[in-house]
Parts: structure tokens; sequence; C-alpha cells
């Protein structure tokens, strides 16, 4: 496929931290125009990977691009065309919000101050607020527009909506998607699987820093494995249950079902089918 259609592409990507897991062989590839999900538990690789792509960690095999561009030799070049979020939002504490901002584009000798008021009104940044004021949730915003603001070309999220409220994630999605819609490519790591279905296209799923599938959102977190919450008899039960539900509902007969919850899997139950395979 012409590279020029490729986000990012990861071939064979070796990353070795000592005794500590980093990530073995590695191989990836994002197209552009896609919403990528990254899945894995904590310490499987995940934040590793991304700060590879940003060409912020070297490593010691493989090939990373973005974009087209070697992140070896071109790192300043990528960088100009990713807006990165990180898992914590970190900033100095002193600075108000709308100086931390301002800084961000000063930073990349753009004026984004129109797209930044937008994007502040959507996520209803107070920017008048020192950062030491901030509540993670708010610091996090600020991170997201910092992020947003010089409308890059490629978005790479770290985790980014852990520590915002319902009303605030719903918004971050929507801004995702208007950028996608105008040709933004976006990668986003989360353990969220609910945002992964429903946002995402595509997804990988990282284990001890391989990657053990990667496939559409809809392959990928198709299973007829369901968990139920119930009371029966007066007695808690929780389980994940594969089979026919009928058959379920058949086992329920002469027993009283004060209530009882049908959903889907958690995340990690889902990796354990994987992990099986």
């Amino acid at each position: 496929m012409d590279k020029r259609g490729i986000a990012i592409s990861i071939q064979n990507l070796t990353k070795n931290y000592g005794k500590h897991r980093g990530v073995k062989n590695l191989s990836l590839q994002v197209e552009e125009g896609d919403i990528f999900g990254f899945l894995g538990p904590n310490g499987a690789g995940k934040s590793t990977t991304i700060r590879t792509i940003l060409g912020l960690l070297h490593f010691q095999e493989g090939t990373v691009e973005v974009l087209g561009m070697d992140v070896r030799k071109q790192s300043e070049a990528v960088l100009r065309e990713v807006g990165y979020m990180p898992s914590e939002a970190m900033f100095y504490p002193s600075m108000r919000v709308k100086d931390v901002i301002r800084f961000a584009a000063d930073m990349r000798g753009m004026d984004c101050s129109k797209e930044a008021a937008m994007l502040c009104e959507r996520l209803a940044v107070d920017v008048d607020k020192k950062i030491e004021e901030l509540s993670l949730g708010n610091r996090k915003k600020v991170s997201i527009v910092c992020a947003m603001q010089h409308k890059p070309r490629l978005f790479i999220f770290d985790e980014p909506t852990s520590g915002l409220d319902p009303l605030i994630q719903a918004a971050f999605f929507g801004l995702i998607m208007e950028y996608n819609k105008q040709g933004a490519s976006c990668f986003l790591s989360s353990h969220v699987l609910s945002e992964i279905k429903k946002y995402c296209k595509h997804a990988a799923i990282i284990r001890e820093g391989e990657i053990i599938c990667s496939d559409s959102v809809e392959n990928l977190t198709r299973t007829s494995a369901k968990r139920i919450r119930m009371i029966r008899d007066g007695k808690e039960e929780d389980f994940v249950y594969q089979g026919d539900l009928d058959e379920l509902f058949a086992g329920f007969v002469g027993h009283h079902i004060e209530d009882i919850i049908i959903e889907e899997p958690e995340l990690d139950e889902i990796f354990m089918h994987y992990y099986e395979e």
C-alpha cells in the first residue's frame, strides 16, 4: 500500500529496558483517516509504544514511520504534525490555564487562539484559573486543548478520558469525530472497551509487549459471552456465561429472581478470550 496512506507504520519494533518489559518484535499499521484503539492492561507496553511513535524513546530494533516520516531521522517534522496527550497532565502549577494554552501554541510558532477558544468552550475550560487550582479532570481538559488546538494530522492520546466526567467525555469524542471528518487520524489507548467499540474503527490488543491481535473493532469485540449479575433466592451471583440465553433462563425456573443485569464482559474478560487462544 502507498505509504502516503499510512498514518503509523511499525515494523518489528523491539525496545528493551533491561529487566523491565518493553515491547518485542511489534508490528502495527494505522491507515490515515482511521480512529485506532490501542488496548492492553497496565504494563503491557502501550505507553512505550506511544513514546516510540513520537520519537521520544530510542529503540534497539525495527522501524517506525509516522505519516511517511522516519521517527529516528525526522522526529521534529513528525512532532509538528502530531497532537499528543499523555496519560498524566503535567504543567507548571503557578501558570494560569490561558497562559499554558498560549505557551503550547507559541512553542509551535502558531496562532491557535481561535481554535483554542472553541475548544475551551466545548470542554468547559476555565482559562483564568491556575493549574494548581484544578482537579485531575480539569487538568486533562487543558491537556486536550493543547493537543488539539493546532489541528494536527494525527492525534495520539494515552488514556485521555480517565478523570473526565461523562459529559466532557462525550464532548471530547465529539471533537475527535469532527476532526476525523476533516481528515485527521487518531491513535487512542484506553482501558474502556465501550469507548473503543463506539468510536474506533480498528484496534489492536497488546499483552506483555507483543501484539496478540489487530483487526476491526467489530471483529475484535464479537463474542457471545455475557456477564450476568443477579440476585437469585436471596443470594448475589456474578458470572460470565457463554451459551444459549434461552437455556440460561430455563435454568431459572423454580428460583426467585429479584434482580438481573445482562451486559458485556469487562475488558479483562475479553482479553482472557484472546489469551486462551
